[in-house]
């Protein structure tokens, strides 16, 4: 319920910011603070990024006005004054305070909302270690703008993690920082979940004419023409632009590859003119799964294609929400094709393609309608013709394939 009312504060907030001035500001958001009650003055302050000192002296504003006459309004503060923004005086703060958390970041990958186990006064210490000048209130402020907020357990999760799971986090953290100072490529994929084609209800609401909702079929039989689509996306986290292929038949690792190759062969390529290396993050299962034979014998194909040498790291078993495609990507697709029935193959791939992000995603896509055959048996022989290497930390989870041939 917090959390709604804190999107409601700050949807007001943002329209009526550019018509108040400093002082109705102040005014204001103690009114909203007063009339929430408990806790009230925290969640104005989120919702808003004005400071909690600025909202107790409006209280104490409204309270002064409620036992006395009205007074005229006091001075206003000239355009530019007041303290300047933290990022202003200290641009590098957000990126260290990323750099942080995001290793250890944990959400639901369908929500564009992240959370982080470390609490404000660690984050504070560390920064105040590297040389920034800040406080836990700030850092609480900063990680609202990053998409971060604080919640509380859930029970959900059944069985046992992997004892090397956090170990895993950090050894792919370590990777992919690795790659992107070396100025090669690093891509996280997955497949997102398979759509139904057709006049079915999507879930999600937009705006539209009141009593005027876009009528869809009362239930989901699959439409034998039309069928169902398997999205494959590819995200590039040093770009943030992402590529979406989507596929209208089997979602194999031959699919998972070739859209990996389309990628490299329409973004990719382009954008790394000098790339020798890649580096794929992936899930531990699917199609691109560490236990999948063709999934490497088809990156050996890529390898020996482009010359390049694929590094591929999984995370552990039950850890796919981990993945940066999932709240990077997805997450992103899901909000803007919300509410919208997927009618036809063009729809989905147009609103795959317009989705955008105020960090600037980009997005392409384009339909796959090639065959790709299930149940594919790769021999011991031809496993051991893959040029690959595991790593010495979870060799099934960590390995490189370099090309068959000189390049």
């Amino acid at each position: 319920m917090d959390h709604e009312t804190e999107l409601t504060i700050r949807e007001k907030y943002g329209s009526l910011k550019p018509v108040l001035h400093e002082q109705a500001r102040r005014l204001w958001a103690a009114t909203e603070a007063k009339s929430l009650g408990r806790g009230g003055i925290s969640i104005v302050a989120r919702a808003t990024g004005l400071s909690r000192t600025t909202i107790h002296q409006g209280i104490k504003n409204l309270s002064d006005s409620e036992c006395s006459s009205p007074k005229p309004m006091g001075r206003i503060r000239s355009a530019g004054g007041g303290r300047k923004p933290i990022t202003e005086y200290d641009p590098t703060v957000l990126t260290d305070l990323e750099r942080l958390v995001e290793p250890l970041s944990r959400g639901d990958p369908e929500s564009p909302l992240r959370w982080t186990c470390k609490s404000v006064r660690q984050l504070a210490a560390v920064l105040q270690e590297q040389g920034h000048e800040i406080e836990r209130q700030k850092v609480a402020h900063l990680l609202s703008e990053l998409g971060y907020s604080l919640q509380s357990n859930r029970k959900s999760r059944e069985g046992k993690q992997h004892p090397d799971r956090d170990a895993q986090f950090q050894f792919i953290a370590k990777r992919v920082a690795q790659f992107q100072h070396r100025n090669q490529p690093v891509i996280s994929v997955d497949t997102k979940k398979k759509e139904l084609v057709g006049d079915f209800e999507n879930k999600g609401r937009e705006w539209r004419p009141k009593e005027n909702p876009e009528l869809v079929n009362t239930y989901d039989f699959i439409d034998k023409e039309k069928g169902k689509v398997n999205p494959y996306g590819v995200y590039d986290p040093t770009a943030d632009q992402g590529w979406v292929s989507v596929g209208t038949d089997h979602d194999t690792a031959e699919f998972a590859v070739e859209s990996i190759r389309r990628w490299w062969n329409k973004m990719g390529r382009e954008n790394y003119p000098n790339a020798k290396e890649l580096l794929i993050t992936a899930d531990g299962g699917g199609s691109n799964g560490y236990r999948v034979r063709l999934w490497k014998i088809a990156l050996q194909t890529l390898s020996d294609e482009t010359g390049l040498k694929i590094s591929v790291c999984h995370f552990p078993p039950g850890t796919s929400k981990w993945n940066k495609i999932e709240h990077r990507l997805f997450s992103h697709i899901s909000m803007n094709w919300r509410g919208k029935p997927l009618i036809s193959h063009e729809v989905i791939v147009n609103l795959i393609g317009s989705t955008t992000t105020k960090s600037g995603l980009n997005i392409k896509a384009e339909l796959d309608t090639n065959q790709y055959e299930k149940g594919i048996k790769i021999t011991d022989e031809e496993l051991q013709n893959i040029n690959l290497t595991q790593n010495n930390f979870h060799g099934e989870w960590n390995y490189s394939i370099a090309p068959n041939c000189s390049y």
